[in-house]
């Protein structure tokens, strides 16, 4: 048997069988590999893969995201990693291709999610698993899509001090146009620019969603910029449901409508 895939940034692999070693380095795509049934498959974890809890507790874990052990790694002997170009960084990944076969995911929006699961599915021998959980999601978003018929502007901060947002080539602003959210920052260059209180006041966005991640915003946050800012609604959101683009979509499409809903 032989089993050759493409990855989302063009790298060809070649796998003789299916996948028995499996390093994640992603914390979406870890949740999404417990999801698939691949517990005793995965050997290797970050710090930062939190979901499931058990694996958190009981797998090895090789650093963080931008901050991986090589050798930690390399004890590990995996037969394939799971990366993702934006996640983690460019010197790690290229350095771990030298010694492994990676993986690399680039998701910008929701079909290249729904790719990726399948894909990643097919690679490690549960091909149904994944068609299946693509479609529960697909259909959720398909019914999200009646749902979002009011037009809203947003901003969608992701760390303080200095703010920084997301910006249009997002999965994160993906997610907003299927809530039915206009990213006010949808035409910057940057993915992820930083902005002003100056520059927020002069777009005067609806609402701007404070994220529990990368920043942990806290209520505090949400109460300073009210008062800068007090034609705007400022909500406090779960970053994993907007950002987590593995089979935590199962939960996005529900949460999404409550966001702008009796605000």
């Amino acid at each position: 048997m032989e089993i050759t895939t493409i990855d989302q940034v063009g790298n060809t692999l070649v796998f003789s069988s299916y996948p028995q070693r499996i390093v994640s380095v992603v914390p979406s795509q870890t949740e999404l590999l417990a999801d698939l049934g691949l517990g005793d498959a995965v050997v290797g974890i970050t710090k930062f893969c939190v979901h499931p809890n058990a694996w958190f507790r009981t797998k090895s874990r090789v650093g963080g995201t931008k901050t991986l052990s090589i050798e930690k790694i390399r004890a590990l002997q995996p037969d394939l990693l799971i990366a993702n170009k934006e996640e983690n960084t460019k010197e790690q990944i290229e350095a771990l291709q030298q010694e492994f076969k990676v993986w690399i995911s680039d998701i910008k929006d929701l079909d290249d999610a729904l790719y990726m699961i399948r894909e990643v599915g097919r690679i490690l021998g549960k091909t149904n698993q994944a068609i299946d959980l693509s479609k529960t999601i697909e259909l959720s978003f398909q019914a999200l899509e009646g749902q979002t018929k009011t037009l809203h502007s947003a901003a969608y901060l992701i760390w303080n001090e200095p703010f920084m947002v997301a910006g249009g080539d997002t999965f994160i602003s993906d997610m907003m146009r299927k809530a039915g959210l206009v990213n006010v920052f949808e035409k910057q260059v940057e993915r992820y620019p930083t902005t002003s209180m100056d520059e927020l006041k002069r777009l005067a966005p609806e609402f701007i969603f404070l994220s529990s991640e990368p920043f942990p915003f806290q209520e505090k946050h949400a109460e300073a910029l009210t008062l800068e800012l007090p034609l705007c609604r400022c909500v406090l959101v779960d970053g994993e449901l907007f950002s987590w683009y593995g089979s935590r979509l199962l939960k996005t499409a529900a949460y999404l409508p409550k966001l702008t809903k009796n605000q």
